[in-house]
């Protein structure tokens, strides 16, 4: 008896003996007969269990029958008949490129099943699903692309496409290089070896074969890989680079490398083994191997799979390189550079978010606003601390948003609060300013050259020099490192204010019966972990350099690991934040029916919508979990973005109760910025002001 079994677009024939052998032996059968001819996609399909297929399910091709494992062979099919083997990381709806039937010319006449009519119209339906409007697409010119846009373009539905002058810059770039080619001439990665065999002159029937070995032979990275939406986030730099027209590639090649983004193919990327010069070399080869059919691929039809099964079973052809083609595709700083841009998105969010919350534990922990006064802070004019001062009095108590739990404690007989509530402006604000810093760097990067030799067409001239090197952005990214740590350093003190009834007046560890709860004990030592994980994260990897490439190469950036701790360091703080922010609204829980300000309560309700107040100990992960997600979606700082931006027009209005050490002063002793108009203290916003700020953001 010989069963037909398809496994990933390739049809087996398997021979059962006398059909007593089960179903689920007849698939596994099926899948080790593919391993054997398909030894690089076969890794793929035994890369954990024990080196045994991950099998979902096996259905007869007549019909689409879902067969029984355990059943035999013998009982539920027929001699010569046909089945579907569908792998654990493949879709319902994957076909590969031989599953077409009597039109394939590598696969013997066939007439299509059910199950295969089924599977060509899903696929049709999935085409429809990633095909955006032209309206929603990103059109990259190598010189404007943000990190917003970047960002956007890592969630897989918005699409790539060229300006037609970045299209014109590409051509003319090209013919340089077949002009150089076709006179004979010698020039780095196009007619010679690459790094210590600079001096190596290619023939020029090896040119081809020189590329794809530079591609092969740099493709040694290691560890885990990147995530999908960090590949996508790596290519898309990568084609923007491109784009600029300074790298030799040809329009089809990096047309190949567009349609590959668009349709969600994306290459296998290991996240070590880049120096950070010359470019991220490494990473970047595995991209460009996958797409030459090489390695493993991941798409939305497949999951992880061969490449050039990936490639085809979306309707793509492996790219062929020509003459500097693989040079120009792996050459840059794009893996330091995507990450980092990833880095600086969520710093900017969280960094927002972290004024929020360190003003709501100010006010449960009673402190005082005066600290934010304006006139303090305009004589210590930094950006950064500016703008978080005004951040902070638009949330705290005052006569836009009065606070029951400020006026609570008015006359209370404390003159300072501790550094990690009265320093907030200064601590929190150069790490703002920090952040924008790097910002420009990150977006000035994007949009460079970064590729060597550079091709030069409206000079007739191609030139090796060292834009590749990653300094800036690895050196920018250590920075940024340090400057938001700081914010899980602060934020931690806090906790430890919160949860320590000497300093907070509130009830130890912020649960009611202590000893028989311990409520938030352990969660201020998670707090304390990261951040003290963060300190050794801190240390820059771009004081290091170590030679290579027989000392051609002899200072390097370090860069790629200075982006990948920036994120580790980032995704720390925004779980430091997340513990303080639940913290503080438990604390609330003790002070009702007080309310603080309308701000800060909508920040509360925020929160209390995914977690709910602690009246026993419980299981804490996923509260952490949760409130986590809240502020990487911003959803903290968008719950009073609209309150904040409504008071801007107001910020002369503080909350100024008098002070033992305050002397009235007539307007003509008075500096002329100390002297406040009445006009903004008689009209203060009203709600519906408020209401329609927030209405402006929604949009």
């Amino acid at each position: 008896m010989k069963i037909s079994a398809r496994v990933r677009g390739e049809w087996l024939q398997v021979p059962c003996k006398d059909g007593n052998v089960t179903v689920s032996w007849l698939a596994e059968e099926a899948v080790r007969r593919y391993v054997r001819l398909h030894p690089v996609s076969g890794d793929v399909l035994l890369a954990t269990n024990n080196n045994k297929p991950r099998m979902v399910e096996v259905r007869k091709t007549g019909g689409c029958v879902l067969l029984d494992p355990e059943d035999n062979v013998v009982d539920v099919l027929d001699d010569n008949d046909f089945v579907n083997v569908r792998m654990e990381n493949d879709l319902p709806d994957a076909v590969g490129p031989s599953t077409i039937g009597p039109t394939s010319n590598s696969h013997f006449d066939y007439t299509l099943s059910d199950s295969m009519i089924l599977s060509d119209k899903l696929d049709a339906v999935a085409n429809d699903q990633l095909t955006a409007s032209s309206d929603s697409d990103i059109v990259l010119d190598g010189y404007h692309l943000t990190i917003k846009q970047l960002v956007l373009l890592s969630k897989g539905n918005t699409k790539i496409r060229l300006r037609k002058i970045a299209e014109d810059r590409v051509t003319a770039g090209r013919q340089l290089v077949e002009a150089i080619l076709k006179e004979n001439k010698v020039a780095y990665g196009i007619t010679t070896g690459f790094g210590k065999f600079a001096r190596t002159v290619i023939s020029a029937d090896k040119l081809e074969e020189l590329q794809e070995n530079l591609i092969r032979s740099h493709s040694a990275g290691v560890g885990q890989p990147l995530s999908v939406e960090r590949v996508r986030m790596l290519m898309a730099l990568r084609i923007n680079t491109l784009a600029k027209g300074y790298s030799g590639i040809s329009l089809k090649t990096l047309n190949q490398v567009i349609s590959a983004f668009n349709s969600s193919c994306l290459p296998w990327i290991p996240e070590q083994g880049t120096v950070g010069a010359s470019g991220d070399l490494a990473p970047l080869s595995h991209l460009a191997l996958g797409m030459l059919g090489e390695g493993k691929m991941w798409s939305r039809r497949t999951g992880w799979a061969d490449a050039k099964y990936c490639l085809e079973s979306n309707g793509l052809e492996p790219i062929k390189l020509g003459a500097k083609e693989g040079l120009a595709l792996i050459n840059g700083t794009q893996l330091i550079t995507a990450l980092g841009a990833e880095a600086v998105d969520r710093c900017e969010s969280i960094a927002k978010q972290a004024d929020v919350v360190a003003a709501l534990s100010l006010e449960v922990l009673k402190g005082t606003s005066r600290a934010f006064d304006s006139d303090i802070h305009q004589l210590r004019p930094h950006p950064g601390q500016i703008n978080v001062a005004r951040r902070l009095r638009s949330l705290l108590h005052s006569q836009a948003y009065p606070s029951a739990i400020a006026e609570s404690h008015r006359f209370c007989n404390r003159v300072q609060d501790a550094y990690t509530l009265r320093c907030c402006p200064q601590v929190h604000g150069i790490v703002h300013d920090t952040i924008e810093f790097v910002h420009k760097i990150i977006k000035t990067e994007m949009n460079s050259a970064t590729d060597n030799p550079i091709v030069l067409p409206e000079r007739g001239e191609i030139i090796s020099a060292g834009n590749f090197h990653g300094e800036y952005p690895a050196k920018a990214l250590d920075y940024l490192a340090i400057g938001v740590h700081e914010l899980a350093s602060m934020s931690e003190r806090r906790i430890e204010r919160l949860v320590n009834p000497v300093l907070s007046e509130l009830p130890a560890f912020l649960v009611r019966e202590g000893g028989l709860n311990s409520g938030f004990m352990i969660a201020h030592c998670t707090a304390a972990s990261l951040v003290s994980e963060n300190k050794v994260l801190c240390h820059p990897s771009s004081v290091d350099s170590l030679s290579t490439s027989a000392g051609t190469e002899d200072h390097v950036s370090m860069g790629g690991f200075a982006a990948r701790k920036a994120l580790q360091v980032v995704a720390n703080v925004e779980h430091v934040i997340a513990i303080e922010l639940l913290a503080a609204c438990q604390a609330i829980e003790f002070l009702r029916p007080l309310k603080t300000t309308v701000p800060l309560e909508e920040v509360y309700r925020t929160v209390r919508a995914v977690v709910r107040p602690w009246d026993k100990d419980r299981y804490m992960a996923p509260d952490i979990e949760a409130v986590t997600a809240l502020l990487k979606e911003g959803k903290i700082w968008n719950s009073v973005k609209g309150y904040v931006d409504a008071v801007k027009d107001y910020l002369d209005l503080e909350s100024r109760a008098p002070s033992p050490t305050s002397v009235s002063l007539p307007h003509s002793v008075a500096p002329s910025y100390l002297v406040h108009q009445d006009d903004d203290e008689k009209n203060p916003p009203t709600k519906k002001h408020c209401a329609d700020h927030q209405h402006k953001d929604n949009e």
